[in-house]
């Protein structure tokens, strides 16, 4: 099972710990997190690595580019 699908699940359940509901209570994940006012973390994960992909492409950054790096580091 995947990093974000693990949150996916595991962060309605610390919601519902931390309002004191129960999955008996059959409140939507919708209602809890309106209650709750926390943002969705599988949505904040993904935002942020396409700001890092992003960042990686405008630095210019690749393997060749940071291995050149290293060796002329060692060199000099």
């Amino acid at each position: 099972m995947g990093l974000i699908r693990r949150l996916r699940v595991t962060q309605p359940a610390m919601e519902r710990t931390m309002l004191g509901v129960s999955l008996r209570d059959q409140i939507r994940i919708v209602v809890i997190r309106r209650r709750t006012r926390i943002t969705d973390i599988a949505q904040r994960v993904a935002k942020l690595k396409w700001q890092l992909a992003g960042l990686i492409v405008r630095s210019g950054w690749t393997l060749e580019t940071q291995g050149a790096e290293m060796a002329a580091s060692l060199v000099g």
